[in-house]
């Protein structure tokens, strides 16, 4: 039985992976799990990116909720943060967001929200989890009936779905009497909603941004409506790009995967920096004003030192994956700041800040967490943070980014016939060992499965070009040698 939630969310091909059946069975399960947990009936916030089938599966969401007699306050195209955001600020039991993130067109997702805007715990994607395949019936996705099962078509984060053209029974038909009459639950339109995001926006920028040239690259998603409108409230001189979706063009050549164009437009422009979002912004990758790229370690150590500085960086500490550059941690450990890693995935970075009372971190990718202003990442929200460093020091964003100096670091994702096992494969484990003692104290080796496809990635880096990528290279053999398609 194929799982349905990864580490954010469900995801897979829409209509075909996702379907509207299985949005309407997870709407009508979470909405049970809500009400269980923080009393009934439930109210949920729910949001989409640009997609064309968000549409569908927003209707299809919305309608399982109601029908377990949740209200439903929709807000239409907004981004991840701002879900996360609304979904507290408006007091509501629980959000959820149609997306999927940095994936391409054809790709959707849904992930829900706790009372305060947090990813939902394990324990309670569980549950919506059992809810949803325990009421399914023969030929339905839980059964693997249906054609696309266990897609393994490595969209990211989320988990790929087990597909099915089957409707199946209702999420936990036994035991489960829907509501009728008053019962039923109903929409209920907040029309400031957008607005309050906005304006908390508007509060975290600050003064100072006034006449500050900044191009902003929507990659035609959820950013296009608020990004835009975010900066204009702060007084920038804003030129748009990437702001047209139709359905089918979020994230195709642009955004936060594919800065190219911003860093051309940012010199065309003359403007101080750039911006490109991911598809429902929760990402945001950063162009200097000679139009280099800044990534997301590059955008932790500017926050993190100005952080410092004023006294606002507990325990001198900020958090990041185990995949961000070691040019990331020396450039703090020169500031006198610790650098925490964790697994990959802005979970596991927010429960490392939660547990130890952390409120800077975030990933290469550009997902930033500046926990005194959000609980999730807000792509929007970093870039003014960022913006508001450069006015407050007086510096270009060139200069300030020039504090990393990144080490080459290498990727190789090998396909393997079987994730599971690798470690206890001798051949394996011994050319590890052999790159680590070669590397010394000057870099660092990574190995580990892919969790959505068949896939070992192995990662090295350090000072030494060439050997990281011989060595690279050679940990990448052993795994071919020892679990590569064809072998067993």
């Amino acid at each position: 039985m194929a799982r349905l939630f990864g580490t954010d969310g469900v995801r897979g091909v829409a209509n075909t992976e996702l379907t509207a059946e299985l949005a309407l069975a997870l709407g009508r399960a979470a909405a049970r799990v809500l009400a269980g947990r923080w009393g009934d009936p439930p109210r949920v916030v729910v949001g989409r990116d640009t997609r064309a089938s968000g549409e569908m599966l927003e209707a299809a969401l919305a309608a399982g909720l109601m029908s377990a007699g949740a209200t439903v306050i929709p807000l239409g195209v907004m981004t991840t943060p701002g879900v996360s955001y609304l979904t507290g600020a408006l007091h509501a039991t629980g959000g959820a967001v149609i997306s999927a993130s940095h994936n391409p067109p054809e790709y959707n997702g849904i992930k829900f929200f706790d009372p305060q805007g947090r990813k939902l715990p394990d324990e309670l994607e569980e549950a919506v989890e059992e809810l949803v395949l325990d009421g399914r019936g023969e030929g339905s996705p839980a059964a693997g009936g249906g054609p696309g099962a266990a897609s393994g078509s490595g969209t990211g984060d989320g988990a790929a779905v087990a597909a099915g053209r089957g409707g199946g029974a209702p999420a936990g038909a036994a035991g489960f009497v829907p509501p009728v009459g008053g019962g039923v639950g109903r929409w209920q339109a907040v029309p400031d909603a957008g607005e309050r995001y906005l304006e908390h926006l508007r509060r975290v920028a600050g003064p100072g941004l006034e006449g500050l040239r900044v191009v902003l690259d929507c990659a035609h998603g959820a950013a296009t409506p608020w990004a835009p409108a975010a900066w204009r409230a702060v007084g920038a001189r804003v030129t748009v790009i990437h702001d047209a979706p139709d359905g089918t063009n979020i994230n195709v050549g642009c955004g936060s995967t594919a800065p190219q164009s911003l860093a051309e437009a940012v010199r065309r422009e003359g403007a101080d920096l750039g911006l490109a979002f991911d598809g429902d912004a929760d990402r945001v990758i950063a162009v200097d004003e000679q139009g280099r790229v800044v990534d997301g370690d590059a955008i932790l150590a500017v926050l993190a030192l100005d952080m410092a500085r004023r006294g606002d960086l507990p325990g001198g500490t900020v958090v990041a994956t185990v995949m961000s550059n070691l040019g990331l941690e020396r450039a703090l450990k020169a500031a006198g700041l610790r650098l925490v890693r964790t697994r990959v995935g802005d979970r596991h970075v927010c429960e490392a800040m939660e547990e130890g009372g952390y409120v800077l971190g975030g990933e290469q990718s550009g997902h930033i967490i500046l926990r005194r202003h959000a609980v999730t990442g807000d792509g929007i929200l970093t870039g003014l943070a960022l913006a508001s460093v450069m006015v407050r020091t007086g510096q270009p964003l060139s200069r300030l980014a020039a504090v990393v100096q990144p080490v080459p670091q290498v990727l190789i994702n090998v396909p393997v016939a079987r994730r599971d096992g690798w470690e206890e494969e001798p051949g394996i484990q011994a050319a590890i060992a052999a790159a680590r003692q070669r590397l010394g104290e000057g870099g660092r080796i990574l190995v580990r499965p892919s969790g959505t496809e068949p896939l070992i990635r192995v990662m090295v880096e350090g000072d030494d070009e060439a050997l990281v990528r011989e060595l690279a290279e050679s940990v990448a053999g052993a795994i071919r040698r020892a679990l590569g398609r064809g072998t067993d």
